[in-house]
């Protein structure tokens, strides 16, 4: 296929700037695959788009302020870094900017020392290898220095960082929000387990390869980023239980589908087992989906490989129809913007 399958025209002033209050005040829009009917609704709304039975799955990454400014040691030049990947406990795959200033070898010194990076490598795509030194606990650490590493789509300073966060975000690791959780609340997600339906978590730790524009003609010769994911057994016989059951698995986002279509490809019977490992599955149009039923998720870039995934789930001229009817509707688009329920 080519990437001019995936193309349209986005208003620039549908592109969210600030979250909107409260979380699940935002617009969703309901698509059915089997009759190609569109409803609009809001997220509030979701539990009755639920069926008792269905199983919520979620991805309970968080977002770790991974932006971090300081100075190189002697000339006190200003260098930025962006945590990319942990390597190991104390070394990171990282962006710097501006990239020349800092050679192998030398030091940047953040918030008085509190934290201490040496360069250790350049990569061949550009990318860095820092080894860090500090007190204490490295995530403590960040949450004193570091800033949230916001799309760059999005201009507007954030207030609340938690904005950038899900409600249910319990293991640090990922460069950006799984976004399509940003919706939910805690009564929210009490109001779908008072329905009957389960919540199942499992981790993808998002890395900012997932803003990485795809540039080759043909989709097929895209390569993906490669990110961390990870399943228990509880959650793995949950999943293959209800689908024994015939009951839906409902995946909050593009993550939880790309971990769970992972894990299914990877084991025997398209089941799920438990697992923790790296994953650069690209799921676009042609891809037979083996575990997930419905999915949430919200309004992507053109020729992205996330409006790639959900075409392939839902098929591009519904996808493409959907988006028209979205912008003509002025929904919201992207990290902040609002939702859209695949059945």
């Amino acid at each position: 296929m080519k990437l001019e399958d995936f193309d349209f025209e986005l208003p620039k002033e549908l592109i969210a700037q600030t979250p909107v209050e409260p979380r699940d005040s935002s617009r969703l829009m309901v698509i059915d695959r089997n009759t190609q009917k569109i409803v609009h609704s809001r997220f509030n709304r979701l539990v009755e788009f639920l069926k008792p039975g269905d199983v919520l799955v979620l991805n309970k990454t968080k977002v770790l302020p991974a932006r971090i400014i300081g100075q190189k040691e002697r000339t006190k030049a200003r260098i930025e870094v962006l945590l990319l990947k942990r390597l190991s406990q104390d070394v990171w795959e990282i962006l710097v900017r501006p990239a020349k200033r800092l050679k192998v070898g030398q030091k940047v010194i953040f918030g008085d020392g509190l934290l201490i990076g040496e360069l250790k490598d350049v990569l061949v795509n550009g990318n860095r290898i820092m080894q860090f030194e500090y007190a204490g606990l490295f995530e403590q650490v960040l949450d004193k220095l570091g800033e949230m590493p916001l799309p760059p789509y999005i201009t507007s300073k954030l207030k609340d960082k938690e904005r950038y966060q899900t409600v249910y975000a319990r293991e640090s690791g990922s460069a950006a929000a799984p976004t399509a959780g940003l919706h939910f609340t805690e009564e929210l997600l009490n109001k779908i387990r008072s329905h009957g339906v389960d919540i199942l978590s499992i981790i993808l730790h998002i890395g900012l390869g997932t803003f990485r524009p795809v540039k080759t003609e043909n989709i097929e010769d895209h390569q993906m980023h490669s990110e961390y994911f990870s399943i228990d057994q509880e959650t793995a016989e949950k999943i293959n239980r209800a689908k024994t059951e015939g009951r839906r698995i409902i995946a909050v986002g593009t993550t939880v589908v790309r971990t769970l279509e992972s894990v299914a490809n990877l084991s025997s019977e398209n089941r799920i087992v438990p697992m923790e490992g790296w994953t650069d599955i690209f799921i676009y149009p042609g891809y037979k989906f083996k575990i997930i039923d419905a999915l949430i998720t919200n309004f992507h870039f053109p020729r992205s490989t996330l409006i790639m995934l959900v075409s392939a789930f839902a098929g591009r001229e519904l996808i493409l129809k959907a988006y028209d009817c979205a912008i003509k509707e002025k929904y919201r688009f992207y990290s902040f913007g609002d939702a859209m329920l695949i059945q």
